[in-house]
């Protein structure tokens, strides 16, 4: 098959497309989407997913006593993933609680990974120093300023990256033929 004849083919199918493709379908899915959406879920499930995320970064990091930046990229994967999953969004809100629990994710693994470090240390129950720093708020910044790497920045601009990018409803084969009218 030649290239002229290709392109005639896609172009078929392109023009097929667009003559079955009803907007008051597609305005009829879009707006059974936006019923389905549920933010508070979205909130709760990448505050839950940042936290295990942390909690798991802060884990690894103590135990081998080793920073691992791309820890950062999975919290981030983990909160986006939690946020599409419960919140089922398709508007820009849900990127942003992504970005931000991405980021809390990000933050508390390095915190929580100071807090055990201090922990061993001053031969300290971890979670003795994680009150402490709740209820000391300069402490906390403190061990984040210890903990802190310039590198830090890049892993965390990926986190939020995937965070976002990853808040989103994915759209199937199946919600595309609704769209077009073929059900």
């Amino acid at each position: 098959m030649d290239q002229d004849e290709t392109t005639n083919e896609a172009e078929a199918q392109t023009e097929e497309q667009n003559e079955s493709f009803d907007p008051a379908i597609a305005e009829a899915f879009m707006a059974e989407l936006e019923s389905q959406q549920n933010l508070p879920m979205g909130i709760v499930g990448g505050v839950v997913a940042a936290l295990i995320g942390a909690a798991v970064w802060a884990g690894i990091t103590v135990m081998t006593e080793y920073q691992i930046g791309w820890m950062a990229i999975g919290v981030g994967l983990l909160a986006g993933y939690a946020v599409r999953l419960l919140g089922k969004g398709i508007s820009s809100k849900f990127g942003i609680v992504g970005v931000v629990c991405a980021l809390l994710g990000c933050v508390l693994g390095n915190l929580f990974s100071a807090c055990g470090f201090l922990a061993i240390e001053e031969s300290v129950p971890f979670f003795d120093i994680v009150i402490e720093v709740l209820t000391n708020p300069g402490l906390g910044i403190d061990l984040l300023a210890w903990m802190f790497s310039p590198m830090d920045i890049l892993f965390y601009a990926i986190a939020g990256y995937e965070g976002y990018k990853l808040s989103f409803r994915e759209f199937g084969e199946e919600d595309l033929a609704t769209i077009s009218g073929e059900q």
